[in-house]
């Protein structure tokens, strides 16, 4: 029996943790079509982690770069989750199910090298990106009987993150901002010229800020966050930084601290305590 914050369940091992989250693929139709001769369809995708116990309670999340998550299957999920990947057994004994979200079909698009062609910031930032997300929160309210809904973003996801949570007001329960781009793609100033100058204070609801102290990546400077954020920062102490600074094996990512910082997410969610160092 393992148990977090109160909330337990049996957990059986075999060399690894047991995963209990049962992964469901969601399609709703976003209401408008795409294509010039033959029109079809847009779909907005989703994939539901479902805990093996009754929850009220969804984490709605959006990958880094690309920031598309090309769902096909319900077994897309895991390559899209970022550090929260290896860590589904912690929300799930705390009952919080886990939403991993997809750019809607007519903004899905990704050349090689991982190169975002759509879903940049003129989307991410407009009330039909908020639209689209409410029609995945209402098919979670009456299929799935959620009533709490989070909204948290990694890296360049946060500039979904951030502008849901704004355009989205207090129909969510709050949001989480996990290392913030705070700087435009040196590339395509499409992708980040959003954020450079957002308004943290036209967020109504909880906001949490989660930033590795030593995060090296251009786009997504420790001191930004920590300038704007008002005892609502997490900082990130310690791990391993390997690889692309910007990558999912280095401090940008949380690189050796990944369940430390799930454990803290999943304290403000449930407590809405604010675990100011996690690390050394």
């Amino acid at each position: 029996m393992k148990c977090l914050f109160g909330i337990c369940a049996l957990v059986f091992f075999n060399g690894v943790m047991a995963q209990t989250m049962t992964p469901v693929l969601i399609e709703v139709d976003a209401g408008r079509e795409v294509g010039v001769f033959s029109k079809s369809p847009v779909i907005q995708r989703a994939i539901l982690l479902k805990p093996s116990i009754p929850s009220d309670t969804a984490l709605l999340f959006y990958r880094g770069w690309s920031g598309i998550a090309n769902i096909k299957s319900e077994n897309d999920w895991k390559r899209n989750l970022n550090y929260l990947r290896n860590n589904t057994e912690l929300f799930s004994q705390a009952g919080i199910a886990l939403v991993v979200m997809d750019c809607p079909s007519d903004e899905n698009s990704v050349a090689p090298g991982n190169t975002p062609l759509a879903c940049n910031d003129d989307y991410r930032s407009s009330l039909k990106h908020a639209e689209d997300v409410k029609k995945i929160i209402a098919i979670l309210k009456e299929k799935y009987g959620i009533t709490k809904f989070y909204i948290m973003g990694h890296s360049y996801g946060t500039i979904s993150s951030k502008w849901l949570a704004k355009n989205l007001g207090n129909e969510i329960q709050g949001s989480i901002h996990s290392a913030a781009m705070t700087r435009a793609n040196a590339r395509n100033r499409a992708y980040g010229y959003s954020v450079e100058s957002f308004d943290m204070s036209a967020i109504k609801a909880p906001v949490l800020n989660v930033h590795h102290g030593n995060d090296q990546c251009v786009s997504t400077p420790y001191s930004t966050v920590s300038a704007y954020s008002k005892n609502n920062l997490v900082t990130v102490k310690g791990g391993e930084g390997t690889g692309d600074v910007c990558g999912g094996t280095h401090l940008h990512s949380m690189g050796g601290m990944e369940e430390d910082t799930s454990k803290a997410v999943i304290k403000w969610i449930k407590t809405g305590q604010v675990q100011s160092i996690v690390g050394e």
